[in-house]
């Protein structure tokens, strides 16, 4: 029981790491000044309340102390699968050796003898049980 307990919370795990390592993330920081105001994963960051179209109808536009960041991580985008024939010719030979001899390892059933299959049962002229008045309860 605690065996498959642990297979399973092991394929589980194996299988959110195979995910986490194919995903790609697009992290977005806005700074005001020096200062981290929001971080936003898979969407945009919301600002410090700052606009900068406002500032630019005035005449007097000063440089916006507010900036964006945005940190992109891609996962691999070329997934390559190699084939049998991309391995080198000695790692080919032990892999083909440990299969052929993982194959004969296990010895197939024994076919099933039957000594008096040839033979018929005798021909019964009469019942031998009610003769003798033999019954079986």
């Amino acid at each position: 029981m605690k065996f498959s307990y642990l297979h399973k919370a092991f394929s589980f795990a194996l299988s959110f790491l195979v995910l986490f390592s194919t995903l790609s993330l697009t992290i977005d920081k806005h700074f005001c000044g020096d200062v981290l105001i929001d971080v936003a994963i898979f969407s945009e960051s919301k600002n410090c309340g700052i606009d900068i179209s406002k500032a630019e109808q005035t005449e007097v536009v000063e440089k916006s102390c507010c900036k964006n960041e945005i940190d992109v991580i891609e996962g691999p985008s070329d997934l390559t699968i190699n084939s049998f024939e991309d391995l080198e010719f000695s790692l080919q030979q032990v892999l083909f050796a440990y299969s052929y001899s993982y194959i004969n390892l296990f010895e197939g059933l024994p076919s099933l003898v039957i000594p008096h299959s040839d033979y018929l049962p005798p021909t019964l002229v009469e019942d031998i049980h009610l003769l003798d008045e033999v019954y079986l309860i």
